[in-house]
């Protein structure tokens, strides 16, 4: 049986981070760099034109920056997954991705296997964050005035939340709940509302910070 390849477009202005990142990939079996972006408008025209698996996105690029290159991909209905990848640790970088809808957040200091192992994480559709940032998350939430309440959840909304908390995908869900994938993100849509959350990244960091 042939593995599927997961497709994935790098955008960054670094022409050596990039040139790095699709090297480190080019080894891995399952993964494949179809395309390289430079600018958020580039990273835009070819994540319609190649429709790839995974979007690893920088944030401090020259002209549109990452987090407009996200809400942009977004708006344009790009349905890839989008894990920034950045040297940027502030809190509110941070935030800001992931009310913008990314599905995850790690670092440039990564060590090379590990960002291989997220990456392959992403592509299954798990949320991807690198570790010392979930604390950050979590006392942000415990700051923010908005109080979220899992009571407006239905009981099938709240079972999906726990998994989400758990890494667990919409296929994988699907299978735990013996419903259709579809099905799955109609639920994960809804919650993801009443919550005031954009991404499931932030739903699932809140969630694992409730269960303390």
């Amino acid at each position: 049986m042939v593995e599927a390849v997961n497709t994935i477009l790098l955008v960054d202005d670094h022409p050596l981070l990039r040139k790095g990142v699709s090297q480190l990939l080019e080894l891995e079996d399952g993964l494949e760099v179809i395309g390289e972006a430079a600018n958020g408008n580039d990273a835009v025209k070819m994540a319609q034109a190649l429709d790839p698996d995974l979007i690893l996105l920088d944030l401090s690029m020259r002209g549109m920056d990452g987090i407009e290159t996200l809400s942009t991909l977004r708006d344009a209905g790009i349905a890839a997954h989008i894990v920034v990848f950045t040297v940027s640790d502030d809190r509110a970088d941070v935030i800001a991705a992931l009310k913008s809808g990314a599905d995850g957040y790690l670092l440039k200091d990564s060590e090379p296997e590990l960002l291989v192992d997220s990456i392959h994480q992403a592509c299954s559709g798990k949320m991807v964050l690198s570790e010392q940032l979930t604390e950050i998350l979590a006392s942000s939430f415990r700051q923010d005035k908005q109080q979220q309440d899992l009571n407006q959840l239905t009981r099938r909304e709240l079972q999906i939340l726990k998994y989400i908390a758990e890494g667990l995908s919409n296929k994988l869900i699907g299978r735990r709940l013996d419903i259709a994938e579809s099905t799955v993100k109609v639920h994960v849509k809804h919650l993801l509302k009443k919550l005031g959350f954009r991404s499931r990244v932030e739903a699932a960091v809140w969630m694992v910070d409730q269960q303390k």
